[in-house]
């Protein structure tokens, strides 16, 4: 008997399910590692984006919208697609598709780069106020 992705040279079972997937995160992503952490924070939400130029919403990502030119989305690509027709953070995408962050991050930055996502930035975390005003809501709260 041949060796298949489930059995070993011998016949016997090397390895199951549970050992993962066989493609390696590096093939994934051609070798790249370079994304924009400052747009592709972990808790920014991803939304595929409409041919038409608007928000996915519920319609369907499928094949459209891709535009010519030499790039061929990859099938993760289009799982990534799939998955964000409603908004997801970029941590939920690599929970859902068992892949490490950056993996994720990288093809994000490649459908980014092609325009079939939109990024919606989460927003900024509130500053302390400084010490003077703290300073002055006390002293304003003494003086009732």
């Amino acid at each position: 008997m041949p060796p298949t992705p489930h059995t070993g040279p011998g016949g016997s079972g090397w390895f199951d399910d549970a050992a993962g997937p066989i493609v390696r995160p590096y093939a994934l992503t051609g070798g790249r590692t370079e994304y924009d952490a400052d747009v592709l924070d972990m808790v920014a939400l991803i939304v595929t984006e409409d041919p038409a130029g608007g928000a996915e919403g519920a319609g369907g990502a499928g094949g459209a919208g891709h535009g010519p030119g030499d790039w061929a989305p990859e099938p993760e690509h289009e799982t990534i697609l799939e998955l964000c027709r409603t908004p997801l953070s970029v941590v939920e995408i690599a929970s859902e598709m068992e892949l490490a962050l950056g993996v994720v991050r990288v093809l994000l930055g490649d459908l980014l780069d092609h325009s079939l996502v939109r990024v919606r930035r989460p927003a900024p975390v509130a500053q302390f106020p400084s010490e003077r005003v703290l300073k002055e809501v006390i002293d304003g709260i003494r003086a009732l």
